[in-house]
């Protein structure tokens, strides 16, 4: 059976990055090959099937299943691997209603998330202003408002991962919301927005794209909020067999998920020496990034432990 095309080659600054602070960046013209949650829990090919053509200098792999890395080095051989980080790819089955996800919580936790609730309710004046964004024309109005909020989250200040603003983006969301495949949702305080989340829909699955909230909010959990009250209507759709955290680790994902998988994400570039330098340079930059790290870590540990010790 022939391999599906690859999507068109992309642009993409490999960072060097300190915390969540991007300190340098290399650009690539790469390929993205990304695995759909699906794709890994059916036991699917996934995107990577053979080598692109062209004159791509490799490719970015997101959320490979870690069990398929043999295969994939084995493909790919003579490839350079580097930029590798594996994580747990966290995801919520929605096979049953809400209370039964609800169930799956720890009393305490459920205690939590609803006294964040309630304190922000309170704040708000008794009720959350939640509003749903689908079709075409409410998804643009969700961008106009939402984006201006993005702009002043830490996910597009620090992280670069806010609202996409460009003109293709936008009508790549209203492509999908024209097929009924948007889910995106607004937690206002008054007329002001100070959360909100957009889910494109793949399948049968809700993929986490963007979340963020209003700095000046921070202390209410205003993200933690509409993501309980977006998954409490989504469950009730019963359309959705999974909802996707997508890659990367974090405490927000591992509250909310149910499962998880293993996966790793990295660079497959092709061996030129100055591709062989890049990834080098960047494994060297983690690994003394990493090594800095652990040493504070255990600096801090003895200090706290002198303290008691004095006490």
């Amino acid at each position: 059976m022939t391999a599906p095309p690859y999507p068109e080659t992309q642009a993409v600054d490999i960072p060097f990055v300190i915390g969540s602070r991007r300190i340098a960046s290399v650009r690539r013209q790469l390929v993205p090959a990304s695995f759909t949650l699906e794709d890994i829990l059916e036991q699917r090919a996934g995107p990577i099937d053979a080598v692109p053509a062209g004159g791509a200098d490799g490719l970015r792999v997101m959320s490979a299943p870690v069990d398929r890395l043999d295969s994939i080095r084995e493909k790919f051989a003579g490839y350079v691997m580097g930029g590798y980080a594996e994580y747990p790819r966290h995801f919520i089955r929605m096979d049953g209603s809400f209370e039964d996800y609800l169930a799956g919580f720890s009393g305490k936790t459920r205690s939590t998330l609803r006294r964040k609730q309630r304190k922000l309710e309170q704040e708000l004046g008794g009720t959350l202003d939640i509003r749903e964004y689908t079709d075409p024309d409410r998804i643009e109005r969700f961008f106009d408002i939402a984006v201006p909020l993005s702009r002043r989250t830490y996910q597009a200040r620090l992280l670069d991962a806010g609202l996409p603003e460009s003109p293709a983006a936008r009508r790549k969301t209203a492509e999908k919301a024209a097929a009924g495949d948007m889910r995106c949702y607004l937690l206002f305080a008054g007329e002001d927005p100070i959360a909100y989340l957009s889910l494109p829909v793949e399948n049968r699955t809700l993929v986490y794209a963007h979340l963020g909230y209003d700095p000046d909010w921070a202390r209410l959990s205003p993200g933690t909020v509409l993501q309980m009250v977006a998954l409490e209507r989504l469950f009730a759709e019963n359309r959705f067999s999974y909802f996707d955290f997508t890659e990367g680790d974090g405490a927000h994902k591992a509250m909310f998920g149910t499962d998880s998988v293993r996966c790793a994400s990295f660079y497959l570039l092709r061996p030129s020496l100055a591709n062989r330098s890049l990834l080098w340079s960047l494994t060297a930059f983690d690994n003394a990034v990493a090594a800095t790290k652990a040493t504070a870590e255990r600096i801090g540990a003895v200090s706290a432990a002198r303290r008691i010790l004095r006490a």
